[in-house]
């Protein structure tokens, strides 16, 4: 009989060196944008996904306020809060919040596609978000991206 021969399953090691990818988020769809982001900080996007392992990349996203969100959202989607004392829900509407604090919409948003777990918390610190065009993680040498 013939020798049969097995095919290993292969595991990948946390030895490779993170990239960083630079994303322009002008134009883009909310939660197209944050599925995209979401997958590539989790490292689906790479042939070597291995689930137990953070094999993601980092991602730097630039313009976060020319977000463009498709419906009524923008009039009627709301973040709520809760501050610990009675009746201290909070709402805030998507205007304001995109006025103030444009990067919380689309870590926000990314936060809530990822699994909630250890490794889904770590992965999230490689996700450096900016307001406006321009940014400071030169150092990372992040390769422009088209999503």
């Amino acid at each position: 009989m013939a020798e049969m021969r097995k095919q290993k399953t292969f595991m990948a090691k946390k030895t490779e060196k993170a990239n960083w990818l630079l994303i322009d988020a002008k134009g883009k769809t909310l939660g197209r944008l944050a599925s995209e982001i979401a997958k590539v900080l989790r490292g689906k996007h790479k042939p070597t996904y291995t689930p137990h392992v953070d094999c993601g990349d980092g991602v730097i996203v630039i313009n976060a306020k020319a977000i463009h969100t498709t419906g009524n959202k923008a009039t009627q989607k709301e973040y709520f809060h809760y501050t610990g004392f009675m009746s201290g829900l909070r709402r805030l509407p998507f205007e304001f919040v995109m006025n103030r604090h444009p990067d919380r919409i689309l870590r926000t948003a990314v936060t809530k596609m990822m699994p909630r777990t250890k490794q889904a918390r770590a992965q999230l610190k490689k996700l450096r978000i900016f307001a406006e065009g321009e940014h400071t993680l030169d150092a990372q040498k992040p390769l422009k991206v088209e999503c």
